[in-house]
């Protein structure tokens, strides 16, 4: 390196004791200010309508589950965090009883949340609106086994009116009165077989509503 080339006397101090000093100020500028983080846990935030969160396994006014075992969630989903085995419903004197209107229902269904991208292809590929996705983001866990989320885990709970399967269909004679909802506004006029009373419930109950039919209706 020639003389010119060198730096000056100047330029070496700026470098050895300036731009470190500049550096570090900026560090020293920040440390007593209050952090700009959102303060999860002690406060939480609501959520977008349309967040996808936990799964939810949904249930027909009546009760029974609206999954019929299809396996066509496991199939969508990109990330293989679903196992669904299905079986045959059974209303047999000697059967288990019917668990869903269809000819089949969901015995397993597994949602490994380890492995789950909360995509939301699952939901797209469900034909019956069984499974949709809640606003529940807290998963977190610390033991890995608690991240396989059962049946029991998944489905939607009782509400007024509704009745713990198995149990024969309520709400018409076939599969395809709860498909094409046939019978809702049978359920609505009193004194029809489908109403609340009829199911059992308590004087006073409505049949709860449905919230992906409603959701469906409203375009929400």
């Amino acid at each position: 390196m020639s003389e010119e080339q060198k730096p000056g006397v100047g330029q070496r101090v700026k470098e050895s004791v300036w731009d470190p000093v500049a550096g570090f100020g900026v560090t020293f500028s920040t440390m007593f200010k209050k952090p700009v983080t959102e303060q999860y846990p002690f406060e939480k935030q609501p959520t977008a309508p349309r967040f996808h969160g936990r799964h939810q396994l949904n249930r027909w006014p009546d009760g029974l589950e609206k999954c019929v075992g299809c396996e066509l969630c496991a199939w969508a989903c990109p990330a293989d965090a679903i196992f669904v085995e299905g079986a045959d419903n059974d209303d047999s004197e000697d059967g288990e009883g019917r668990f869903s209107p269809g000819e089949r229902y969901g015995r397993v269904y597994q949602i490994n949340y380890l492995r789950c991208i909360l995509c939301g292809l699952c939901v797209e590929a469900c034909p019956t609106r069984a499974l949709t996705m809640t606003n529940e983001y807290e998963l977190a866990d610390d033991n890995r086994a608690d991240l396989i989320y059962e049946k029991q885990d998944l489905l939607a709970p009782l509400l007024p009116g509704m009745e713990s399967p198995p149990h024969p269909m309520r709400l018409g004679e076939d599969e395809s009165d709860y498909y094409r909802d046939a019978t809702r506004a049978q359920r609505e006029e009193p004194g029809t077989r489908w109403t609340p009373a009829a199911a059992g419930a308590a004087p006073g109950e409505e049949w709860p509503k449905d919230p992906a039919v409603d959701a469906t209706e409203t375009g929400a």
